[in-house]
């Protein structure tokens, strides 16, 4: 699967995790559907990166958007903040 790298804000207000926006819909440009995550949400799962650290997670459809979740545990390894601007690779999960 092809790998979309995009430049976006790390951002708080998402339970446990931060967030960055996706620019693009995941569905539309890899054909896939969505499928269920956990109780009530759905998504597609990734393999992205965050200024070059490596790390599974979920591209999920909120308010007609798209986001990436981003666990405490990468923050700390990138050592962002929220509020800076993050180069972001994504791409689907290996199935």
């Amino acid at each position: 699967m092809r790998r979309k790298t995009f430049k976006a804000e790390l951002l708080t207000g998402h339970k446990d995790t931060a967030a960055v926006e996706v620019p693009f819909n995941p569905l539309e440009l890899w054909k896939v559907e969505a499928k269920p995550l956990w109780k009530g949400r759905r998504g597609v799962e990734v393999e992205a990166t965050i200024n070059g650290i490596l790390f599974q997670s979920c591209i999920v459809p909120r308010q007609k958007r798209y986001y990436m979740l981003v666990d405490k545990e990468v923050i700390s390894a990138t050592g962002v903040a929220p509020g800076v601007k993050v180069t972001a690779s994504v791409r689907l999960s290996p199935q």
